[in-house]
């Protein structure tokens, strides 16, 4: 009777034990399921979107004619103007230096431009729309933003056009095309005016085209002597 009761005894504790092995193993997976969409804190926070960077919203002139507080052109006033000014000076700001300090006397009058965002400066630059040889740009090695980065420019075409857009006492020009980064060589220009190294440039090209003309012209002759021999051995 004692070892049956023992047995029994046994028996129940082994069919307890089972139960709850079962039952701890079919609710462990469905809490393991509910943590996650129960979390809260930092990680289950979406992330903020970053607010965009300022542009430019004011271009300032001055210099020259002008009077002293000078021109100011604000992009929500007169967009394509804004636009405009923004084309002739943007890509300075991290352009290679194209030539080197012209002569004062051949730059003509100057304007200084400034960009601003927010009333607060962050380029500066100079141009010299009427400057012998075609439109001058100049990168000043002090900038609003602290860098210092010192260069000159071949100004685009269109710079004469757009600052006298602006309100630029200067000369119309309606057949200006509109040019790219260095602009290049300005109209009606005499022999003494131009860029040396621009005429240099335009020599050696010519003296190129000319030598390999005269090259051709050997080759050709050549040909035609041999075919003409060929000709009478036939």
């Amino acid at each position: 009777m004692v070892v049956r009761r023992v047995m029994e005894q046994v028996a129940a504790a082994a069919g307890a034990l089972a139960i709850a092995a079962a039952v701890t193993l079919g609710t462990t997976p469905a809490v393991a399921q509910a943590a996650p969409s129960g979390q809260t804190g930092a990680a289950a926070t979406p992330k903020a979107t970053p607010k965009p960077k300022p542009t430019p919203d004011t271009i300032t002139i001055t210099g020259g004619e002008l009077p002293e507080s000078g021109i100011k052109v604000l992009q929500a006033d007169d967009p394509k103007l804004f636009r405009m000014l923004m084309e002739e000076v943007s890509w300075i700001a991290s352009a290679t230096p194209q030539t080197s300090t012209p002569a004062k006397d051949k730059l003509g009058q100057g304007y200084t431009v400034q960009v601003l965002i927010k009333d607060k400066a962050t380029q500066l630059y100079e141009l010299y729309p009427l400057a012998a040889g075609g439109p001058r740009a100049h990168r000043p090695e002090n900038q609003p933003s602290g860098k210092k980065t010192d260069g000159w420019f071949y100004g685009r075409l269109s710079m004469s056009e757009s600052l006298r857009l602006s309100g630029v006492p200067l000369k119309a020009k309606p057949d200006v095309v509109n040019g790219g980064i260095g602009g290049g060589i300005g109209e009606n220009l005499k022999a003494d005016d131009s860029d040396p190294a621009a005429s240099e440039y335009i020599g050696e090209f010519r003296r190129l085209f000319l030598l390999n003309g005269a090259v051709l012209l050997i080759i050709l002759t050549g040909l035609a002597g041999m075919a003409f021999l060929i000709r009478r051995r036939i």
